[in-house]
């Protein structure tokens, strides 16, 4: 599942691990983008210490087979950057998460200051979207977190039907508190979710941004609408 930050990713992440049978995996190259980029990301030594910083071995370990029947991988469209090998996403089925940017900006704006257009991962997306749809012949599927807001139940349901697997009640909540499978970044970022035992009501007006944010939001506007076309 490919997004950018504050995305509703993490409770994504979270509902397919309730499935049971899903072995999940939290953002595997973020710490081989931190060291690729030396980006000074909120945590960043933790998280380059804990993780794997050859993006070849994780490109292998992405395409493992798990050790349960599926096997989600969250995965962060900006850490995918340029001279990472992306052929292993042809052996993946790759899915899209998408939010609309001013939601994504104001969220960011609170754990990391003066976002850039490159940190919220949107140009990244619909490059990889392009990319995935080249590579397999056809249209990945896509979801929006404001319909999984809307109406878990039913966008959980047809995401499933996409991906040729069952839906299962078992996804629409879970347990609150960290999780073992938590990225080594999680006390920074995951405190609402941690907060949570499912997904949230339905989303409010969009946030009004400042003008700086506003002209980000307009920046990644068109690559958000490109996608939701296909939702």
């Amino acid at each position: 599942m490919w997004s950018g930050p504050r995305n509703l990713s993490t409770a994504m992440l979270y509902a397919f691990a309730a499935r049971g049978d899903c072995a999940v995996w939290d953002e595997p190259f973020y710490a081989t983008y931190l060291q690729a980029t030396k980006l000074p990301h909120p945590m960043a030594p933790e998280v380059i210490a804990a993780g794997e910083p050859d993006p070849a071995r994780v490109a292998a370990l992405c395409m493992k087979s798990p050790s349960q029947s599926l096997f989600y991988q969250k995965h962060m469209t900006l850490h995918m950057i340029p001279s990472f090998d992306r052929g292993f996403l042809k052996h993946l089925t790759n899915a899209f998460l998408i939010r609309h940017p001013a939601r994504v900006i104001a969220s960011y704006a609170q754990k990391r200051e003066s976002p850039t257009l490159s940190d919220i991962g949107f140009t990244q997306q619909s490059e990889l979207f392009d990319q995935v749809a080249q590579m397999t012949g056809q249209t990945p599927p896509v979801v929006d977190s404001a319909d999984i807001r809307a109406t878990p139940r039913e966008t959980l349901s047809r995401l499933c039907a996409r991906l040729n697997i069952p839906f299962t009640e078992k996804m629409l909540s879970w347990p609150a508190g960290p999780k073992p499978f938590d990225g080594a970044w999680a006390p920074h970022w995951y405190n609402a979710v941690h907060a949570s035992t499912g997904f949230g009501d339905p989303e409010g007006p969009l946030p009004d941004l400042p003008p700086n944010l506003q002209r980000l939001c307009d920046q990644a506007l068109p690559h958000y609408e490109a996608l939701r076309k296909f939702v």
